[in-house]
């Protein structure tokens, strides 16, 4: 499996709240519809978290795909195109992050309290 992921920052012109809600409510489903889609999670910002350190970013989305052709033959479906024209909703462009990735778990061994 093959992972691309979006490190996101909300439009300055809405609230924290208008955005968190934008991209659950309206982009979520819309990217959903992305053929060869395995997983789409959306990682937003906790609040209260804000008084620890201003986050770099607001959120995070990861979509999941089989192998990196799965992922490229996505992009060239409307649904993609359809996803990405959607993100100028919500994101402010100038200040996103993406990469590529496979995911590499490392087993923590167990405590000994």
């Amino acid at each position: 499996m093959v992972k691309l992921v979006y490190c996101i920052t909300k439009r300055p012109d809405l609230s924290y709240e208008e955005f968190a809600s934008y991209w659950k409510q309206v982009h979520a489903p819309i990217g959903a519809r992305i053929p060869g889609l395995r997983r789409l999670v959306q990682s937003q910002v906790i609040p209260a978290s804000r008084k620890l350190r201003p986050p770099d970013y607001d959120g995070m989305a990861e979509l999941w795909f089989d192998d990196l052709e799965s992922l490229l033959a996505a992009r060239e479906t409307l649904e993609y195109e359809l996803s990405s024209a959607d993100e100028e909703n919500f994101i402010d462009l100038l200040r996103t992050a993406f990469f590529i990735t496979e995911e590499n778990e490392v087993t923590i061994p167990p405590r000994r309290d």
